[in-house]
């Protein structure tokens, strides 16, 4: 009777231990998923931080260079890609310490199997680089020929376009709040098309209006599906979420982008003009150059937090962060550049912020419904893990 009392107390201590080791290993779990999460959100907050102040910065020194006597349409889409000797430091630095160094044998085997090709690398980089160009040099177009507030407003379609494309790209879901986002957003660059009053309160004429109307909406195009290739590229292709790869994907497009533009710029024959612009240039000399060091700056600053919103969340979430500079942007430019905000600018830019809530909402809903998956999956692991024992 006694053998058997101690067998049972034997059993019960053993059950208590394997409870106790069961609870220590759930709450380790869950301290290190809650680790995990406040580091993914801070460096989120930091990259929303980057693009929205490299995006803002740089567009209103853009349209700065413009007023007051910058005219090279070359000059300015070479400024947007030829800042990235700023960020070499970094990636050296980066590079030196990646986690292949740190790691062990099973994790260097491991991680040389996800290693891409340099071939499909260097495809990638040319690619993007060549991309780049052509968007950026139609910024360029929609920065001359449109004032600040109506360029910011049309680059609000980016959203529209990126929804479509991470679709068919990113298997990105519709739902009602993204597809009324779209619906708004598109009902707000057309009230800009057929807004006869900007081009005339700006005192550009109407055929460069438009031009520069259609080259802003293209470009938002092209920038849509450039984020959307660029999520692809980093599930299928580079498959590592460092902040080297972030770095190597900006730096090597664009130096290719860099690389087109100089082609571009002494094809066109505009860099006979740069000396007397520089000249002429209404803030003297030295402004000038400042003037295009810090747009080139400013945009390097942009990239990196647009391509590690990618990395981190998605291309459509980086977009949609870009697309909160609308409210600031146009504001700032009412106060720099003293640009009119008629009723008709009034009305797009509410159906703009309508559109972005829309989908932030949206962004919202999927975050709950993730966090109520891994609760019920935690939930019946933790009742298989008291059944097993």
């Amino acid at each position: 009777m006694e053998i058997v009392q101690e067998l049972q107390l034997e059993t019960t201590e053993k059950n208590s231990s394997k409870d106790r080791t069961s609870v220590f290993h759930q709450h380790q779990l869950k301290k290190q998923t809650m680790l995990k999460r406040y580091r993914k959100w801070f460096c989120v907050s930091v990259y929303i931080i980057f693009l929205l102040a490299g995006q803002s910065a740089a567009v209103l020194l853009g349209r700065l260079y413009f007023d007051k006597g910058g005219n090279s349409k070359w000059m300015s889409t070479f400024v947007q890609s030829a800042g990235f000797p700023v960020l070499l430091p970094l990636l050296f630095y980066f590079s030196s310490s990646s986690p292949q160094s740190k790691s062990n044998n099973n994790n260097k085997d491991s991680f040389k199997n996800t290693k891409p090709k340099v071939s499909s690398l260097i495809l990638l980089y040319i690619g993007f680089g060549l991309l780049l160009t052509g968007d950026n040099l139609m910024y360029s177009y929609g920065l001359l020929y449109l004032p600040v507030s109506t360029y910011s407003l049309l680059c609000a379609t980016q959203l529209a376009f990126n929804a479509l494309f991470s679709y068919f790209l990113n298997s990105q879901k519709f739902t009602a709040f993204i597809f009324n986002s779209i619906v708004l957003l598109t009902i707000s660059a057309s009230l800009l098309a057929i807004n006869s009053d900007s081009s005339e309160s700006s005192g550009i004429p109407r055929g460069k209006y438009i031009i520069g109307f259609l080259c802003t909406v293209f470009a938002s195009a092209v920038f849509s599906l450039y984020l959307s290739l660029m999520q692809l590229s980093f599930d299928k292709v580079i498959k590592r979420k460092t902040f080297s790869s972030i770095l190597g994907m900006q730096i090597y497009p664009s130096f290719v982008a860099t690389s087109g533009c100089v082609v571009g710029l002494f094809a066109s024959g505009e860099w006979k003009t740069l000396h007397n612009e520089m000249q002429s240039y209404q803030k003297g000399s030295v402004s000038y150059v400042m003037t295009l060091v810090w747009i080139a700056v400013t945009w390097q600053v942009f990239s990196i937090g647009m391509i590690g919103l990618i990395l981190e969340v998605s291309s459509l979430f980086s977009n949609l962060i870009s697309t909160l500079s609308l409210p600031i942007v146009p504001v700032l430019a009412v106060f720099f550049f003293h640009d009119k905000f008629s009723g008709v600018k009034a009305v797009a830019l509410l159906l703009a912020i309508w559109g972005f809530i829309s989908y932030i909402y949206q962004h919202y809903l999927d975050d709950q419904k993730a966090k109520a998956d891994k609760s019920d999956d935690a939930v019946e692991a933790s009742k298989g893990e008291v059944e097993v024992c």
